[in-house]
């Protein structure tokens, strides 16, 4: 019952969002969200977002398995930031030159599963 979702074209760099993706690898569901909520980052908004999308997509796996879902026993198994395309762009710079401009984008992949009992 693991269920992944993914972003692309986020409009910030993958360096950046790297350092929210690490705070939540390997945690509950539950941890994850908080730790987002109290992130003070840009990026934590973005991959929330993509978590309770992943989320959506267990749930709806289950249903269609008519399988029993928990919430609580969901954990972040696999959360990847990687680079997207990049907007190039230029501006003005001294003696008529032009300097180009790198406009970074990303992509987050989020997989949540299920925790094994023992």
């Amino acid at each position: 019952m693991a269920a992944r979702a993914i972003q692309r074209g986020v409009r910030q760099s993958a360096r950046k969002m790297r350092l929210v993706i690490d705070l939540i690898r390997g945690r509950g569901v539950n941890d994850a969200y908080a730790a987002l909520k109290f992130s003070k980052k840009r990026a934590a908004k973005q991959i929330e977002k993509v978590l309770r999308s992943a989320v959506a997509n267990a749930e709806q796996d289950a249903q269609r398995e008519n399988a029993a879902f928990d919430v609580d026993r969901l954990y972040v198994a696999y959360a990847v930031v990687n680079e997207g395309t990049t907007l190039k762009r230029f501006t003005a710079a001294a003696l008529g030159r032009a300097t180009p401009i790198r406009k970074r984008t990303s992509m987050v992949e989020i997989r949540v599963a299920p925790r094994k009992e023992s």
